[in-house]
């Protein structure tokens, strides 16, 4: 089954959709843990960005390349 998807026409975009569902979880998951979206001033904010690191996740559609946000305090790492 994978290597039907891996060849198909629409791997590419089946791979930007799973990247592009996936940072938006992770945007979700980041500030709730930090108490404030990207760029949102809060005082009650419990921590903030630094950055992102760069990791490969295999899914039966391919590799997707996610940006994982990395926090001063602290550590994350998405729960999917």
């Amino acid at each position: 089954m994978r290597s039907l998807v891996e060849k198909s026409a629409y791997a590419d975009l089946l791979r930007e959709m799973i990247g592009f569902a996936a940072e938006r979880l992770m945007e979700l998951e980041i500030g709730s843990a930090t108490g404030a979206g990207y760029g949102e001033k809060n005082p009650m904010r419990l921590a903030q960005r630094n950055g992102y690191c760069g990791r490969d996740w295999e899914t039966r559609s391919g590799t997707v390349e996610l940006r994982i946000p990395k926090l001063r305090k602290g550590s994350y790492f998405p729960s999917f």
